[in-house]
């Protein structure tokens, strides 16, 4: 990962650009490109959203602020909106420019987009609340 960029955005330019490579052999990828990108904007609304909710809540119920909490939040928020920007980056960008927006790393074989994918979808809200589905 490149100094200042997030580790998350780097798996989703590498998935993305698999995606778009084979897009040839199987035209479900085209679909399978766009499902990704709307559902990595919408989990960063969504985290964007949680934390406010949780910033409101904690100001109405303790009346003073934390600077951790608020730190934190911040971060979030930056966090969210830089991906919010590379994901409205990768909209615009039609699919046959976006082949030409290479990747420093070599390729990404089959193997390595299932990983890439799996280690994005642990990382979802569902996932990571599994084992407590099952511990209740």
């Amino acid at each position: 990962v490149s100094e200042g960029e997030d580790e998350v955005q780097q798996l989703q330019k590498t998935l993305l650009d698999y995606l778009d490579k084979n897009t040839e052999i199987d035209a479900s990828l085209v679909f399978s490109r766009k499902f990704y990108i709307a559902q990595w904007f919408r989990d960063t609304t969504m985290e964007t959203e949680k934390a406010i909710k949780s910033q409101k809540d904690e100001d109405s119920s303790e009346g003073t602020h934390h600077a951790k909490d608020v730190e934190t939040t911040g971060k979030i928020m930056h966090r969210a909106e830089s991906r919010k920007m590379f994901l409205r980056s990768i909209i615009k960008t039609a699919s046959s420019q976006f082949s030409t927006w290479k990747m420093k790393s070599d390729t990404v074989d089959y193997e390595d987009a299932c990983l890439i994918v799996r280690y994005l979808a642990s990382m979802r809200p569902f996932a990571q609340s599994f084992d407590i589905y099952l511990t209740q």
